[in-house]
């Protein structure tokens, strides 16, 4: 599966942004689907992921209640909304499919090229 992200931006802290993630290939519906980012310098994190029917959704504890993670099996696409942004959130997001519910990047097999998120203090 082809995965595309986009939606990134600079935005200053308090404000939000959405990205997506449109899928393509094989069947999207199949998949569990994860966001991850990669500050600089720093190691690439979990953020959110959802299950193949959006029954079960899990975030890290950096972004709980700020962000949502949601899925349009229809239209192939994972979205991350990201509300009351902080300068800690600036990094390359990435999303990715894989077929079981994880927070390690190992356990996905399909990566987006990624979408820079600046958030300004």
């Amino acid at each position: 599966v082809q995965l595309q992200a986009s939606g990134g931006g600079l935005v200053q802290a308090g404000g939000s942004l959405r990205l997506s993630c449109a899928a393509s290939g094989r069947t999207f519906n199949n998949y569990v689907m994860g966001w991850f980012r990669q500050a600089s310098g720093k190691e690439r994190e979990f953020v959110a992921a959802i299950n193949a029917r959006g029954g079960m959704i899990y975030y890290a504890d950096s972004v709980k209640g700020r962000f949502t993670i949601s899925r349009d099996n229809a239209r192939n696409t994972v979205y991350l909304q990201m509300n009351s942004l902080k300068p800690d959130d600036t990094a390359v997001y990435y999303c990715a499919a894989g077929t079981v519910v994880r927070s390690t990047s190992n356990a996905y097999n399909y990566w987006g090229q990624g979408t820079q998120v600046t958030v300004s203090s």
